[in-house]
């Protein structure tokens, strides 16, 4: 499946129905009068989250999406149809907003959410509605309104209690296939990672939680470089970051601090975020440089340190047991 996390979309709701003249001619009934109908509803554009979708792809193919118009007035004071909503179903963690001001129209992260982003148009009104004691034959009647027509821009952020990050070739697609049951692409070149992982890893107790891992962040990505400018929004809304440092990388200290400085500078808060250090790769290090390592790391990041190896499965326990600590608080 092609994963797709941002889409422009137009919504039209219907337009509502056309009141009618009309005038009840009934046989044995001298005075009928008016009695033109109203026309119906519009219907609306409804945005509706969906758990059994992950991905925007259904938008990259339909990009307009309009709901039924309401039918007209009808003779004897018969009221048009209403008409049908239209009912567009999104990936939980979907936020709406206006195309051109940015103003954000809903943001739906719980299955059956929904949220109402065109409404329809209003009917018109029938000549029975113009009845008075000075025109008992009134031959007036309302069109039906236009229904509400807008631009949105959809935006996918991940669902995720816990995000990993790191430079690319840091180890991050190893460590969540091995915690967890997905299967992301692993290679021993940079940006093997081009979209989102998620990864469901199990507690003590049972409960399913959330990994994310985030395709790897290079000097800039703030702005647009590399791909972490496109993917740093799905670490928005996790509650633990995992930030892995290669343990083998030339300068340990200065990969984190590239990572450091793009969090900062994409915002949102992230770099404030509960984060655990991990250095990977650790069968990489030279035998008693582990201590200096950490040491430094603790000293410049300001965060205990913690040493594993996912390609051999060691020191994971502990970095599971601190993950649901840090949860817990």
């Amino acid at each position: 499946m092609q994963f797709i996390d941002q889409a422009r979309i137009t919504v039209k709701a219907g337009n509502g129905g056309d009141g009618i003249v009309a005038f009840r001619r009934e046989k044995y009934v001298p005075a009928g009068g008016p009695s033109g109908g109203d026309g119906g509803q519009g219907g609306r554009v409804v945005l509706q989250a969906d758990s059994n979708l992950q991905t925007l792809l259904d938008f990259k193919f339909r990009r307009l999406f309009s709901a039924d118009d309401g039918q007209r007035g009808g003779p004897n004071k018969c009221k048009g149809a209403s008409g049908k909503d239209l009912v567009i179903k999104v990936p939980c963690g979907t936020e709406v907003r206006h195309l051109t001001t940015g103003i954000i129209f809903a943001d739906l992260t719980s299955h059956g959410e929904t949220v109402v982003v065109a409404f329809g148009g209003r009917g018109g009104l029938g000549n029975a509605h113009y009845l008075s004691n000075r025109n008992r034959a009134p031959e007036k009647f309302t069109e039906g309104r236009d229904g509400e027509e807008w631009c949105l821009q959809l935006e996918l952020k991940l669902l995720a209690e816990v995000g990993i990050i790191g430079l690319p070739n840091a180890g991050k697609s190893t460590l969540i296939a091995i915690l967890s049951a997905a299967r992301p692409k692993i290679a021993d070149y940079p940006f093997t990672t081009l979209i989102p992982n998620l990864g469901v890893v199990r507690r003590p107790t049972g409960d399913g939680t959330v990994f994310a891992d985030i395709p790897g962040l290079i000097a800039g990505a703030a702005q647009g470089a590399g791909l972490g400018h496109d993917f740093l929004r799905h670490i928005e809304r996790t509650r633990l970051l995992i930030h892995l440092i290669d343990g083998g990388a030339a300068d340990p200290m200065d990969d984190l601090a590239i990572v450091e400085k793009e969090l900062e500078a994409y915002g949102h808060g992230l770099l404030e975020r509960p984060r655990l250090l991990v250095v990977n790769k650790i069968e990489l290090l030279e035998p008693g440089l582990e201590k200096d390592l950490v040491e430094s790391l603790q000293k410049k990041g300001g965060k205990n340190v913690l040493l594993v190896s996912a390609a051999m499965g060691k020191g994971l326990d502990s970095l599971l047991e601190k993950i649901w600590a840090e949860l817990e608080n």
